[in-house]
């Protein structure tokens, strides 16, 4: 088992990793949409916090030796469902032609009262 760390993503704002290896699998923790150079929400809006997680997803499979192309499986929460249709097309157009397993569930409230969060797990390349 190896801990990956990636600073071009947010340190992580709890007492865990943001990434680990084991087993040729990567296992990512859940990702906010903080920009890493601040730690401060890049967006107010799903989409933009959104895409905000895709730069962060991408920073730590690549420090990984993976890509986005690997991922297998994704879980997404959102503290709002009717963001669901928005958070969509956001995903799709960073997944493009890839489309890994998903499950996508509604929170009562997610840290630092972030609007989604994304943890997935990869194959390592």
């Amino acid at each position: 088992m190896q801990v990956v760390f990636s600073d071009q993503a947010p340190a992580a704002v709890g007492p865990f990793s943001q990434a680990i290896k084991s087993n040729g699998m990567l296992y990512l923790s859940g990702q906010l949409p903080l920009d890493p150079a601040t730690m401060k929400f890049a967006a107010d809006d799903v989409t933009g916090q959104a895409q905000q997680i895709f730069r962060n997803i991408s920073a730590v499979l690549a420090e990984a030796g993976s890509e986005k192309n690997h991922v297998v499986k994704t879980t997404v929460f959102l503290s709002d469902m009717n963001n669901f249709a928005e958070f969509n097309a956001a995903y799709a157009e960073f997944f493009g032609e890839h489309k890994p397993a998903r499950s996508c569930v509604e929170v009562a409230r997610l840290p630092l009262d972030a609007l989604v969060e994304i943890e997935l797990i990869a194959e390592l390349s």
